[in-house]
């Protein structure tokens, strides 16, 4: 198309296989994280700071260390991500205070984040399924790290988990390795938005719709929610939504997936709080705007997915981080939130997001 060969690993979609892989990669990292704060915080009267402290930690830098990715995108960020996390176990366990092992742990989740961005969307001739695939290994894994945490699983088991990791992520890496494509070139495919459209208004209209998706997992009610069976249902169902997020986007249009699944959660979200299928479908179908979002971003900045990538996750603590501080105590208060975001996050998409083709 301009001068260099057609990637053979986009042909052979190495998109989905990256993705696969880095599901699992990102599934043990949240697991190692997870399991080392449920371990480690205790019953303290301030859990609730430190859980704030890693959100901010381990959101917020994403864009940072993703800039730089976008610099260097053959390191093996992956790698280093896990023995960082494996290194804060081992603080952890020494008992080195909290927070220097809490920031070595987010550090080293950090760039487990960053890395599958890169390898995903480098590799991914402007699909979204690879990296949706990616990003729902999280839910997965943070309902895991919980569970074992809580039930007192030895340390070990987390060490052979991070080993088992380790070799996928120099694997997963190959990819780019062996990409022909200039670097600024690997992501020209991603073109979601309307044309015209100034890339700062849509990075920070996609940073919205990603603060009120983070909001929705914390804030919605979902009273239903007592048992461990549940959790892990609600958790899967977030996983899976931000998987057919991607697949589905490439199936059926990007702007029909985004529209689609926005409306259809809302009603669903606003009143399942005491009915736990309609409830896990409205979270499944809003979970679906994770990989609109990512979309979004990356083709307005095409040359740095690494950056993209930390923008959602700059979106995400700002949704997280109120569910702290305070939510909404009655039915009505929150029909009429989640009503007035799910209208917000729709206008945003038809303002931004370019009509399908024809033949999607």
């Amino acid at each position: 198309m301009a001068g260099y060969p057609e990637k053979e690993s986009v042909k052979n979609n190495s998109n989905i296989i990256s993705g696969v892989m880095y599901f699992y990669i990102h599934f043990v990292t949240e697991v190692l994280c997870f399991y080392t704060l449920y371990t480690y915080t205790g019953t303290r009267s301030e859990v609730w700071l430190f859980f704030l402290a890693y959100d901010m930690l381990a959101f917020v830098p994403q864009a940072l260390i993703g800039r730089f990715s976008d610099r260097f995108p053959k390191l093996p960020l992956g790698a280093a991500g896990l023995i960082f996390l494996a290194a804060a176990l081992l603080l952890f366990q020494a008992r080195a205070g909290t927070y220097l092992p809490l920031t070595v742990l987010c550090l080293g989740n950090c760039m487990v984040h960053v890395n599958g961005a890169e390898v995903t969307l480098r590799t991914s001739g402007g699909k979204l399924a690879g990296s949706a695939i990616f990003v729902s290994g999280g839910s997965f894994g943070v309902v895991t790290g919980r569970l074992m945490g809580s039930a007192g699983m030895p340390d070990g088991i987390l060490f052979v988990l991070a080993l088992t990791a380790l070799p996928l992520t120099l694997l997963a890496q190959r990819y780019i390795l062996n990409d022909a494509r200039p670097q600024t070139e690997q992501c020209r495919d991603f073109r979601y938005i309307k044309g015209g459209a100034a890339k700062g208004a849509v990075i920070a209209l996609a940073v919205v719709i990603v603060a009120v998706r983070g909001y929705m997992g914390y804030g919605i009610p979902t009273s239903w929610n007592k048992t461990l069976v549940q959790l892990v249902m609600l958790f899967s169902f977030m996983g899976t939504g931000k998987a057919l997020g991607g697949i589905l986007a490439d199936r059926f249009g990007f702007r029909r997936t985004a529209m689609v699944s926005t409306a259809l959660a809302a009603p669903l979200l606003m009143f399942g709080d005491n009915i736990m299928a309609i409830s896990l479908i409205g979270v499944m179908l809003f979970s679906m705007t994770m990989a609109i979002t990512l979309g979004l971003i990356v083709s307005a900045i095409p040359k740095t997915p690494g950056l993209a990538f930390g923008w959602t996750t700059i979106g995400l603590f700002m949704g997280t981080a109120p569910a702290f501080f305070f939510r909404l105590r009655t039915t009505a208060a929150n029909c009429v939130m989640i009503a007035a975001l799910s209208i917000l996050c729709l206008a945003i998409m038809w303002l931004i997001i370019r009509k399908d083709p024809e033949n999607e």
